[in-house]
């Protein structure tokens, strides 16, 4: 073999960062060094693998193609030097979750799991579903939780538990004496809503079909916290997770909506790359979530 396991990881770190000096600075080791270390890489199959624009380095199509090998052979390798260390995995592991799974349910699992594996260095990351998908993609998390389907040819979702949306609005707004609310109130509201990329604002655009050129969305956020507050406020009324609300509607805070005919359930899928290496730390963050499901 003409290349080294370290000179896959300096090519994949230069991937990430698209920057030989950041990538040095993250692996710990001078420039020129990842430098030659790269070039030796490719200069050995005599091939490019980024295209070299002004300061920057992006990947061209044989680096994309390298790419997907290179990090499922360095996955495999570290797994198996785990293996010979401890005979078991650490379970290491780094992990992307959307808004309302990551402050809602992920904490409650990361508890759990640590209690599995006391030695491992866990990492978790919150951000929206296609954040979460583009780090999954780009090899920066290690699993995704997202709460809607996402097409993408390199991305595998595995189902994982049911959710629904629940519309609501402060105890003291107009509509809260009515529950159930008719199109024409559904049309007359101020509606205060997850921003359009999310999961949650998928499944009510897709829930409220024939009805969208009519809502009056007045007001757009990206976290859940300030819809509540601000439909507490009497600014309008909302749409998010039923395990958001819970404990509002214990308290009477905020008061659910029913919508006749409006379907707001969705799924929650677990988001990983086809072509990583499957490591025992994801098998067994996913058999934590689905136990404590059960």
């Amino acid at each position: 073999m003409k290349y080294t396991l370290r000179q896959l990881q300096i090519f994949l770190e230069v991937a990430r960062q698209q920057s030989i000096s950041r990538a040095a600075h993250t692996l710990h080791m001078s420039q020129s060094a990842a430098s030659e270390a790269l070039q030796t890489l490719e200069h050995g199959y005599d091939i490019a693998l980024f295209d070299r624009v002004s300061n920057k380095l992006t990947l061209n199509a044989v680096g994309q193609t390298v790419r997907k090998e290179a990090q499922s052979l360095v996955d495999h390798a570290l797994s198996f030097e785990e293996v010979l260390k401890t005979h078991k995995g650490l379970g290491h592991i780094k992990v992307g979750a959307s808004f309302t799974i990551g402050n809602h349910l992920a904490t409650r699992y990361l508890a759990d799991y640590l209690s599995q594996y006391p030695q491992a260095d866990v990492a978790l990351e919150i951000a929206n579903t296609p954040e979460i998908v583009t780090k999954v993609l780009d090899y920066q998390i290690d699993i995704g939780m997202i709460e809607g389907e996402v097409q993408h040819r390199e991305l595998k979702l595995i189902p994982w538990r049911e959710d629904e949306l629940v519309v609501f609005c402060a105890a003291n707004h107009p509509l809260a004496r009515k529950r159930s609310l008719s199109t024409r109130d559904i049309k007359d509201a101020a509606w205060i809503l997850r921003e359009p990329a999310s999961g949650a604002r998928q499944t009510f655009d897709k829930a409220m079909a024939g009805l969208l050129p009519d809502l009056n969305v007045y007001m757009e956020f990206h976290h859940n916290e300030a819809i509540k507050n601000a439909v507490e406020s009497g600014l309008g009324i909302g749409c998010l997770s039923r395990i958001v609300l819970q404990r509002n509607f214990a308290n009477g805070d905020l008061v659910p909506l029913a919508l006749p005919r409006r379907d707001m359930r969705r799924t929650f899928y677990f988001a990983l790359t086809r072509q990583r290496y499957p490591l025992e730390s994801v098998q067994s963050w996913m058999d934590t979530c689905r136990s404590l499901d059960a």
